[in-house]
């Protein structure tokens, strides 16, 4: 018999000779977290032993429990005759064991076969279930009632009337299959089956079915997959879609949905935060804002400007994502703003790649931020390490890219023909001077939206963190739904002195989880959550 030896991806030494089946050679061999045998061993070590019962196909099935055949090293169209010991239950295959060869192997998870102690036990894989979350009732003055989530119809929802248009929003960084497979590290607490595409995607969708949201903001959308399975599945389900691809080789994107029923499309105006001309703006991240005009025949309504984005991940970056989201905030400012002077309101939606309370997090709530003395790896607040020290530089980006210290596009001013630059004084261009000096090295950022999480981020009762993504190096908030707030009392607030048309009311959300509710479910992600993030999910209300 041919001598078999362990080879351990994960955590530990190898465990051999340990596990569910004693019929099973001494020296298992494994895979990644996978156990594998050669067919012709298996076959005299299994002959008559009861494990049909377990047998499913990686990618095929809704839940995929181990042993399973591994479709790389023989046909799918074969039936092992000895295997079983009663054929009855798999005649519905047409399987052929002259397509069986000798040298194919069959796996055996680590699942089945797990030995005590071989991983670290805050992530070892635990029992399959589901996870639990609620509606959190927000509408009755930030009074929350918590509601079990049931079927979508029992929602929570507020009196209605025709002066008020209600609509939901869901954010959702899909995680890209590509970008799964590059950072397969980060998912080594996951069984094979539940990675694969074939699997990820009807699991993804039947989340949006389920809630069934009036407007999606995608990231980390694949170009492939978006052409070919996304987009139509979405579509058929009476969505629109617009979506943009990162620049560069990225193969994802951002994507935004809304359904017919509720909006029509006033424009798409993508952002793209590469910039040839700017140094620093080397990276290929993107964003997207959309103008949608709600469908309300029996009263007039202000249009709403949805956003959505991802911007760059790298901790140590800091001046880069302030950047990225200076340009999403001007790109936001130029299509929210109306004729009168004043905002439409606004969502924004996104993985922006900070931590609650974060400097760049602050900034988009308070509307201001003196970065002077800041260090550059502290911006987002995922930087732990004593890298990434440099502070930032005043200003953080240059002229030339256009946006201002208060996010908006800077106007390029026509000079007046009737003068020229004869006819001012020496003393009127030193003044100049230094005013545009003053200007340009100012360390304070500034936007003139006032706007709100949805979440809250930390448990009232216990403190405890709320998390939007896991896998096996962390667990933390990244993505936010960001809304133009009704303002009540906000007199002196950042952004106050800007007036808004309506303003959105939080009616309810969805409820987000601890890092401890997600492990009982062996992270993410599981076999009924395809993504490494978690969907948000939020229901305004548009006073008309």
């Amino acid at each position: 018999m041919e001598a078999w030896r362990c080879v351990r991806r994960g955590y530990g030494r190898c465990a051999v000779g340990r596990g569910r089946y004693p019929m099973l050679p001494y020296h298992q061999k494994s895979l990644g977290r996978d156990w594998t045998a050669p067919w012709e061993n298996l076959q005299r070590c299994c002959w008559n032993r009861h494990i049909s019962s377990c047998m499913r196909w990686p990618g095929h099935y809704s839940r995929a429990p181990y042993p399973y055949f591994s479709s790389r090293h023989f046909s799918l169209n074969w039936r092992p005759p000895c295997l079983f010991e009663s054929r009855t239950q798999f005649q519905y295959w047409n399987w052929r064991p002259d397509t069986l060869s000798q040298t194919s192997l069959i796996h055996l998870s680590s699942y089945i076969m797990n030995s005590e102690g071989d991983e670290p036990s805050s992530k070892r894989r635990k029992h399959q279930g589901t996870i639990k979350r609620h509606w959190e009732d927000v509408c009755n003055h930030n009074k929350e009632e918590t509601k079990i989530l049931g079927d979508k119809n029992d929602d929570p929802i507020c009196e209605d009337s025709e002066n008020k248009f209600d609509f939901s929003v869901m954010s959702y960084n899909i995680l890209s299959q590509d970008l799964l497979e590059d950072n397969s590290h980060l998912y080594k607490h996951c069984r094979r089956p539940v990675l694969h595409w074939s699997f990820r995607f009807p699991n993804i969708l039947k989340e949006i079915k389920h809630f069934d949201a009036d407007v999606l903001c995608l990231q980390e959308v694949q170009e492939d997959h978006y052409g070919t399975e996304i987009r139509p599945s979405l579509e058929s389900l009476g969505y629109h879609c617009e979506y943009k691809m990162r620049t560069g080789r990225k193969p994802d994107g951002c994507a935004i949905c809304f359904k017919h029923s509720k909006f029509s499309l006033l424009s798409v105006n993508p952002v793209e935060f590469y910039r040839r001309d700017v140094p620093l703006l080397d990276r290929d991240n993107v964003g997207l804002v959309l103008l949608l005009q709600p469908k309300i025949p029996s009263a007039a309504s202000p249009a709403i400007c949805v956003a959505n984005t991802h911007l760059l991940y790298n901790p140590r970056r800091g001046d880069i994502k302030l950047t990225q989201l200076a340009m999403l905030l001007a790109e936001i400012s130029s299509v929210a703003h109306q004729k009168d002077g004043s905002f439409c309101p606004i969502v924004m939606c996104g993985d922006f790649n900070s931590v609650p309370g974060s400097p760049l997090y602050s900034f988009i709530k308070e509307g201001k931020l003196n970065y002077e003395g800041l260090a550059i790896g502290k911006v987002s607040g995922q930087e732990q390490s004593s890298r990434g020290q440099r502070i930032l530089s005043i200003p953080i980006w240059p002229p030339n890219l256009g946006i201002s210290q208060n996010c908006v596009y800077e106007v390029q001013q026509v000079p007046k023909v009737e003068k020229t630059d004869s006819d001012l004084t020496q003393t009127q261009l030193d003044k100049t001077e230094v005013l545009v000096t003053a200007e340009k090295l100012s360390s304070k950022l500034q936007h003139h939206f006032s706007l709100s999480s949805v979440y809250s981020h930390y448990f009232p009762d216990t403190g405890i963190p709320e998390v939007t993504t896991c896998h096996s190096r962390s667990a933390i908030t990244v993505d936010y739904i960001f809304y133009s707030a009704e303002k009540e009392g906000v007199a002196g607030q950042p952004g106050a002195e800007v007036a808004l048309v309506g303003g959105l009311k939080l009616l309810a959300r969805l409820s987000l989880l601890t890092e401890q509710d997600l492990w009982t479910v062996n992270g993410l992600p599981n076999e009924n959550n395809s993504s490494d993030h978690l969907p948000l999910l939020a229901k305004f209300r548009l006073e008309l």
